[in-house]
């Protein structure tokens, strides 16, 4: 190990956060709130708290063994569940089967959590831990969890033995069975003020102006302002979307997942009906907006928004989906009726 390793910090009011739980007692938590609040941040956080060999009520110390082998993804005492997805997106390791099984092109990387991955898990739950500080299973999303999967963790999450904690982190906890959600201690995220975000923001490298743009664009949500940031897309894009989604124009966004094409047009389909309604414009500056669109036409194409984003796992060809949302973008923003 490096005995000069010390981990990134939190955010503050993510650090807040684990102290806070840190001091109560229980043996599983929800975290749950909006996405880009650090849910996922929180948990990892509690994780390296509970396994850490020389945590203080402020957290984990960062420089132990067992800080390290979670940050190299190789704690014997640390069971990620999430979709394979997440899972390659953020460095964890795939289970020897299902490596070899996409390996094999068997099968692509799966986008919930495996009913396989969570009966894994619980004979996890089961076993003597490696490190003699007990064991952590880290869940997220945990809205990914398909009924047949949160099923499998029910018995384990209300009798679970005495030495392992459940975290699991949500951003979209209603669509959790009750169940599950009963078995848990929950945890709503804080929103970070907007002095802080912009703060934090600042201090990964981002200039002034483009934070606080970047800070609207997102909502108010810090780290999906900073996912933006570094996608290496251009910040001041975002002032021309509505022009760009207006003229129908595809081609301006050629560089964007589509998923998070449908987020911004979801976005600029709320503040053009919000200023049609009177009130304040959240992501976009009021002269940005496209005027001239009736509520219908915006309700209606909020409605086919909200339907492409539940679909958005189906195989499509992202260049005809692009072209084919911005069409209806532009239809939406000059139709009058």
């Amino acid at each position: 190990m490096n005995a000069g390793m010390n981990l990134k910090q939190s955010p503050p009011w993510i650090a807040q956060q684990t102290q806070d739980l840190l001091a109560q007692r229980g043996h599983a938590w929800l975290l749950h709130g909006p996405s880009g609040l650090g849910q996922y941040t929180l948990a990892l956080d509690l994780a390296r708290a509970w396994l850490c060999e020389h945590a203080d009520a402020s957290g984990a110390c960062g420089r132990c063994g067992s800080c390290h082998a979670i940050e190299v993804r190789t704690h014997a005492d640390v069971c990620v569940l999430m979709p394979e997805t997440r899972m390659l997106e953020l460095g964890w390791p795939l289970g020897e089967r299902a490596q070899a099984e996409i390996d094999d092109k068997k099968r692509k990387p799966s986008q919930e959590i495996r009913v396989d991955a969570m009966r894994e898990a619980v004979e996890f739950a089961q076993r003597t831990n490696a490190r003699g500080r007990g064991k952590v299973v880290l869940v997220y999303p945990a809205e990914q969890m398909n009924t047949i999967t949160a099923n499998a963790l029910l018995k384990t999450l209300e009798e679970p033995p005495g030495d392992v904690k459940f975290v699991l982190a949500s951003e979209s906890a209603h669509q959790l069975l009750p169940t599950i959600r009963s078995r848990c201690l929950g945890h709503a995220m804080a929103w970070p003020t907007e002095q802080a975000s912009l703060t934090w923001l600042q201090a990964q490298g981002i200039t002034s102006a483009q934070a606080a743009l970047l800070l609207k664009m997102a909502g108010g949500r810090p780290s999906d302002a900073l996912r933006f940031a570094e996608s290496g897309r251009d910040v001041q894009q975002w002032n021309a979307l509505p022009a760009l989604a207006a003229r129908g124009d595809a081609a301006g966004f050629k560089d964007w997942p589509v998923a998070e094409l449908v987020e911004a047009l979801q976005k600029l389909c709320h503040d053009t009906m919000a200023c049609k309604m009177g009130a304040a414009p959240r992501f976009f500056g009021a002269a940005d907006l496209p005027v001239g669109a009736s509520v219908a036409s915006l309700s209606q194409w909020a409605q086919g928004l909200s339907k492409t984003r539940r679909t958005m796992d189906h195989p499509f060809n992202a260049g005809l989906m692009q072209e084919a949302l911005l069409a209806q973008a532009k239809f939406a923003l000059h139709c009058d009726k």
